[in-house]
């Protein structure tokens, strides 16, 4: 996948699992920030305050490099990091999933717990709708009304998407495209209007 392009989730999706009478919910949510996953986290708990464990993971940034498991009392590495295999697995980012475990009075086991929390998270994620977005930047330029057709070409040929615009004596417009044809646009545009503000 090109490097200012990633997987991510459209909106809240949901999963469940059951094992030995133990019920496992999952949710998937979008996020961008670790604040947001706070948020979401204390909702969560809150919400389900009479769960026996909240366990998460979350995974951030087009370069998937901020990353975060939590096993919320359950034996270590077997809750947070199924989760945040299955997002690894998906090669998504910008998500958060949390999966609430409500206990059935039988002791799972270690490896009954990673497979009831990974399938939990698989559950959630296979009920969200998975997109690809990219990483886009804007520019600003002005330009000589005379130029106005041109400078228009060009953002037609380049595919960028006009945010503002001011059509005076001088003109002004915002663009928008993904980061990676970016330097092309800049090139072809300071090569016809010579002004590049953004």
């Amino acid at each position: 996948m090109a490097q200012d392009c990633f997987k991510t989730i459209k909106s809240l999706s949901e999963g469940s699992y059951t094992a030995k009478r133990s019920r496992f919910l999952a949710f998937a949510l979008p996020v961008a920030t670790t604040e947001e996953v706070k948020i979401h986290v204390a909702a969560y708990r809150k919400k389900f305050f009479d769960a026996r464990h909240i366990c998460w993971a979350y995974m951030l940034g087009v370069e998937r490099l901020i990353f975060r498991a939590n096993d919320d009392g359950e034996p270590s590495s077997t809750a947070g990091k199924p989760i945040l295999g299955q997002i690894n697995s998906n090669e998504l980012t910008d998500i958060l999933i949390i999966v609430v475990r409500y206990f059935g009075g039988v002791e799972l086991g270690t490896s009954g717990l990673i497979a009831a929390y990974r399938a939990a998270a698989a559950a959630a994620i296979n009920a969200a709708e998975i997109i690809n977005t990219t990483v886009d930047e804007e520019i600003t330029i002005s330009f000589d009304y005379a130029l106005l057709n041109e400078v228009l070409k060009i953002v037609r040929e380049e595919s960028a998407e006009i945010i503002t615009r001011n059509y005076d004596t001088t003109c002004s417009v915002t663009l928008r495209t993904r980061q990676s044809l970016m330097p092309r646009l800049r090139e072809r545009l300071s090569m016809t209007c010579g002004r590049l503000v953004g």
